[in-house]
């Protein structure tokens, strides 16, 4: 009886600590202390503190997309979205997952995480916004702060409950005392879900309120709902968003009722959505050669975008060094659309194939003419421009770009590659700290920085700022116990 009594304390124990404190689950994932204990609110700078961290360990641990394409779609449709939003600090930070899987997800201080797989679910650029537009919503409405501050209101109570089931245990009987034990537990459970029944349920409320606001169709909503809930009846394990998400009839009902306040209208196809839709699916696919079959397929049969598949076969035909059938494929959509930065990207990416990078270059070289801060223009540019063994002009462009876009991880790792092809010692000791910084990898970013201190010795300037950079890499590292 007594191990029984034990293992019941340790199940309640497991379950009710998370309603004690944060603190406990700050030691647990080194993350920082969060808030004043005495206040029970969490500020807006600690939430956006503890987001940069969370991003920084999360980003080391997980395969994620470096694609410029994809990332530059996504934060366009974010900053559309939180423009008619709640949100009053709009600094968000995108991470991409590369994992079929359904899943987004929004972490405090304003860090927004989507899986690939998402783009395989949703048939519309509605639909994705509307899973964007619920995450946004608990951003606004700050409920990891609101959670925080139920958990501790919450903690005597529980500690209380939890003290008197275990002097029941002791002094009535051990049956009685297990039985108390389960009842604390299963009040505490009830307290957390019904918090986060309520979250849920002002984040669909909101979001829907964001769509409309934001240009978006509200239709969308139940729709991409019932698209989440066909894909539990064909699976043993939900998606991943739905084990924090769960979608009843209920819930979809709700949506619809919603969306029922608003009239039913045409909205423009955005073809962006369904051309990186063919991007993420031919990542997904074993080999280009499957690639080719598919999209092929879908051109002969049905396709949500039949331009997007077009441009999903010349995708595949160009990784599987079909050249002069991926030129012929791409010649129509160049004509419907010269401008759209997806067709030039691929045309260049089939001259590159051929080795023409003078050709390759020059079709990057007019459009950064006209668009100097595009990031997949310049991406792609500087791969060429490496490629084709100009480095130094690679660096130019890279350290450009890499002053727009600072917390951009792949930038960094790229300017550290072309870095080291010059010959440039210093910069990439320095390029890698940065990359490591960012990963939250901080003994390694330091390694980096005392190599790029040995290197800089003839530069008060230089040496002073590798020195402070020194200092704060070891506060982050302090900060995060790592």
């Amino acid at each position: 009886m007594g191990r029984n009594l034990l293992s019941a304390v340790a199940l309640s124990s497991a379950v009710i600590s998370p309603l004690f404190t944060s603190d406990s689950l700050a030691e647990s994932y080194n993350l920082p202390e969060l808030g004043d204990a005495s206040s029970a609110v969490v500020s807006p700078q600690q939430e956006y503190e503890l987001g940069q961290t969370w991003l920084r360990l999360y980003r080391s641990r997980v395969p994620t997309s470096s694609d410029p394409l994809l990332h530059t779609y996504i934060e366009q449709l974010l900053g559309r979205l939180a423009q008619s939003s709640q949100l009053n600090d709009r600094r968000l930070e995108l991470i991409v997952v590369k994992n079929p899987t359904m899943n987004a997800f929004a972490v405090p201080g304003g860090v927004v995480g989507v899986h690939t797989g998402l783009f395989l679910y949703a048939e519309s650029e509605a639909q994705l916004a509307s899973v964007l537009s619920h995450e946004l919503a608990h951003l606004s409405q700050r409920h990891f702060a609101r959670g925080v501050e139920m958990q501790q209101k919450n903690s005597i109570p529980m500690m209380a409950a939890m003290l008197a089931s275990l002097v029941l245990a002791a002094t009535a009987g051990g049956d009685a005392g297990i039985a108390a034990l389960t009842a604390t537990q299963a009040a505490a459970l009830d307290s957390q879900l019904r918090f986060s029944r309520q979250n849920e349920q002002e984040a669909d409320r909101i979001g829907m309120q964001t769509m409309v606001a934001a240009g978006e169709d509200p239709y969308a909503v139940p729709a991409m709902f019932e698209r989440m809930l066909k894909a539990t009846r064909y699976s043993r394990r939900p998606p991943e968003f739905l084990l924090t998400h769960p979608v009843t009839e209920s819930r979809i009902a709700d949506a619809l009722n919603r969306a029922n306040k608003y009239p039913r209208q045409q909205y423009p196809v955005d073809l962006d959505f369904y051309l990186m839709r063919a991007r993420i699916q031919l990542q997904h696919d074993q080999t280009p050669q499957d690639s080719v079959k598919r999209f092929s397929s879908e051109l002969s049969g049905e396709s949500l975008s039949a331009e997007a598949s077009r441009y999903g076969l010349v995708l595949a035909l160009t990784e599987a060094s079909q050249l002069d059938r991926a030129r012929a494929t791409l010649q129509p959509l160049l004509q419907s659309h010269p401008d759209k930065d997806a067709y030039i990207i691929a045309e260049a990416n089939i001259y590159a194939a051929e080795h023409n990078y003078e050709k390759a270059q020059a079709l990057l070289e007019q459009q950064l003419s006209q668009n100097p801060d595009h990031h997949a223009y310049n991406v792609r540019y500087a791969e060429l421009l490496m490629k084709s063994g100009n480095y130094a002009r690679s660096e130019e462009v890279l350290e450009k770009h890499v002053r727009r876009r600072p917390k951009d991880d792949s930038v960094w790792y790229l300017l550290a590659e072309v870095h080291g092809l010059a010959g440039n010692i210093l910069g990439v000791h320095e390029a890698r700290a940065e990359y490591f910084i960012l990963n939250g990898v901080f003994d390694k970013a330091q390694i980096q920085l005392r190599n790029a201190l040995k290197l800089s010795r003839g530069s008060y300037h230089k040496t002073a700022l590798l020195e402070e950079k020194l200092k704060q890499v070891a506060k982050m590292q302090s900060d995060s116990n790592l």
